[in-house]
């Protein structure tokens, strides 16, 4: 019985890389429940029907990693030339 072992040794890069990306998503669920603008979670918020709330909405969309991703690599160019043709 010394020689059991729970998991074999090739599940475990498959274990990290799928505990990598639940974190991802359950980063980004919390990130956009807790932060943007448009959701409601209080009684009291759902009332009204349009926010006036444009700073906020700003602060949200102008976070730090996309600035990081903006100042860096070919994803900036994407980006410019995406806005570029609006």
């Amino acid at each position: 019985m010394a020689g059991f072992r729970w998991l074999k040794p090739d599940v475990y890069p498959l274990l990290a890389a799928m505990t990598f990306a639940t974190s991802l998503c359950v980063y980004q669920l919390a990130r956009n429940a807790v932060l943007n603008p448009d959701v409601r979670i209080k009684k009291s918020q759902r009332t009204t029907a349009i926010l006036d709330n444009a700073e906020k909405a700003q602060q949200y969309h102008k976070h730090a990693v996309r600035d990081f991703l903006l100042r860096r690599g070919p994803l900036s160019e994407i980006i410019a030339e995406a806005r570029a043709e609006k």
